[in-house]
């Protein structure tokens, strides 16, 4: 256990529940990745094989996908950040013309989630669910006529090459800022990082 005065520098993020969502929603996303890559890059193709196994993977990891969030729907503390996440305010506003600019002097104010975290996790969530259906579509073929599932092909495949540049994306700048990490990997980060990233945040004592 740290000592005390390391306990009050810092400040609760993430509960357990919130925690455990994100690294199964994680692996789940990177199960999907990392089969649809097998299943339309030749040479991961050839070096994997099993093409049956990939594709029963793939579906089912998808499948799967959503079940995180709906059994994360049962914490308070996850109920609470999805709230503030579906909040837009005029400090957001000014978060996403600073980020636009690109400029790193002027003030870039933020509750718990920031501007480009909000509009991440919106895009995320539906990109989710319409992947969700066009692999329906695609994976039980008597649902549809041959018209909607060919669509359904073209939109699945080209969303999925948009959520692993996105996902990369998300990924590069978790790499970047090793203290966000901390906070999802423990749940608490120093109250300066939180201040200084976060400074209309009001953290729980």
């Amino acid at each position: 256990m740290p000592p005390p005065s390391e306990r009050a520098a810092r400040v609760r993020r993430f509960s357990r529940a919130e925690r455990l969502v994100h690294r199964s929603t994680a692996a789940l996303a990177l199960v999907c990745v990392a089969g649809a890559a097998c299943l339309y890059l030749p040479p991961l193709a050839e070096l994997v094989g099993r093409r049956h196994l990939v594709v029963t993977v793939h579906e089912w990891s998808g499948l799967l996908l959503p079940l995180p969030f709906l059994l994360g729907l049962a914490s308070p503390a996850f109920r609470a950040d999805l709230r503030r996440l579906n909040r837009f305010g005029p400090h957001d506003r000014q978060w996403l013309r600073a980020a636009l600019r690109r400029d790193r002097t002027g003030p870039r104010p933020a509750g718990k989630f920031n501007a480009g975290q909000k509009v991440y996790a919106g895009w995320l969530a539906g990109a989710v669910l319409v992947m969700l259906g066009t692999g329906l579509l695609m994976w039980f073929t008597g649902l549809a006529p041959l018209v909607w599932r060919t669509a359904a092909t073209f939109v699945h495949d080209w969303l999925a090459l948009a959520l692993g540049i996105v996902l990369a994306g998300h990924i590069g700048k978790a790499l970047a800022d090793p203290e966000a990490r901390r906070g999802m990997r423990t749940g608490s980060v120093g109250r300066s990082w939180a201040a200084r990233e976060h400074p209309l945040w009001r953290p729980e004592e």
